[in-house]
């Protein structure tokens, strides 16, 4: 990369197109991006603007309807809180002696780890945010496969969507490598081999179960004694505001190398916490953390 060829709106959208390649907390289907608007730098705020339900009375036919009521408005800020930045350089010498795509490898490698930055504090947004819980971090379930399904806490989760009128399009849960493994071993879930060749896969899509999307995240939170924060919901539930604020090339005055640095700003709100489930869950099945197993031993 030559400083004086150097486009940052081009670089913005090549760290843009990393992040939406491998994010499964912050994709489309998830959250929604209906209020990210214009963001200048961390401490902004983003308007969200919400209307209150219109009262539905009998009508009675000859009869005078009541007047007009003026329906309650309100007003939450989503506030962008997160500022994270890069700022690396590849020496003339290095970059000379290894393949001209040094520059778009290291700009790939910094959209990754902004991503990951991104979807951890997304799912902790979301897991506290959550209106309903299933377990608590006082009071796990074990998922056993025997006292406890994991399919079976889905179940639980589907209920509590269904009896607060959460749609059931678009419905996802987010879950570690192990409970989805604790998924397969039960006939009822569907993997991915379940889907038809039109079907648009989200990022970390394991298959359907109980009418939820099943998605795979290393970033689920969780504490020291594994006890893991499985969020369920709709993407109307939580609003994400995002943008590459800046990226800078330029040559450091005491090296012969090309630097480039960038910003990234972006905020979130749980704005329908009502839509979201929150399951406390630990593995004792005992499928993580195991490594590769021999058969024959």
């Amino acid at each position: 990369m030559s400083v004086n060829n150097f486009t940052p709106q081009l670089w913005s959208a090549r760290i843009l197109r990393a992040l939406y390649k491998s994010l499964v907390y912050a994709q489309p289907g998830i959250v929604n991006r209906d209020y990210e608007g214009e963001i200048q730098e961390a401490g902004d705020t983003v308007k969200i603007n919400s209307i209150g339900d219109p009262t539905i009375t009998d009508y009675v036919k000859n009869t005078d309807l009541a007047e007009a009521e003026t329906l309650s408005d309100n007003q939450r800020s989503l506030t962008i809180t997160q500022g994270k930045a890069f700022n690396f350089q590849v020496d003339d010498v290095d970059k000379a002696q290894n393949k001209p795509q040094v520059m778009d490898e290291a700009m790939t490698r910094a959209g990754y780890r902004l991503r990951d930055q991104m979807d951890g504090f997304l799912a902790s947004k979301m897991a506290a945010g959550a209106t309903f819980t299933i377990g608590s971090s006082g009071s796990p379930v074990t998922i056993d496969n025997a006292t406890n399904y994991a399919y079976n806490q889905l179940i639980k989760a589907k209920v509590v969507l269904d009896e607060n009128n959460v749609p059931t399009e678009g419905r996802f849960v987010i879950v570690p490598s192990w409970f989805e493994a604790a998924l397969a071993l039960d006939a009822r879930f569907v993997g991915t081999r379940g889907y038809d060749n039109n079907t648009v896969l989200l990022n970390g899509s394991a298959g359907t179960a109980a009418g939820f999307n099943v998605l795979v995240s290393n970033n689920v939170p969780n504490t020291s004694n594994a006890k893991y924060k499985v969020v369920a919901g709709v993407a109307g539930a939580t609003t994400l505001a995002e943008q590459i604020n800046k990226v800078e090339a330029y040559r450091p005055p005491l090296r012969f190398a090309d630097a480039v640095k960038g910003l990234h700003l972006y905020g979130a709100e749980v704005i329908r916490g009502y839509e979201l489930v929150c399951m406390t869950v630990n593995d004792g099945l005992e499928l993580s953390g195991a490594g590769p197993q021999d058969p024959a031993a």
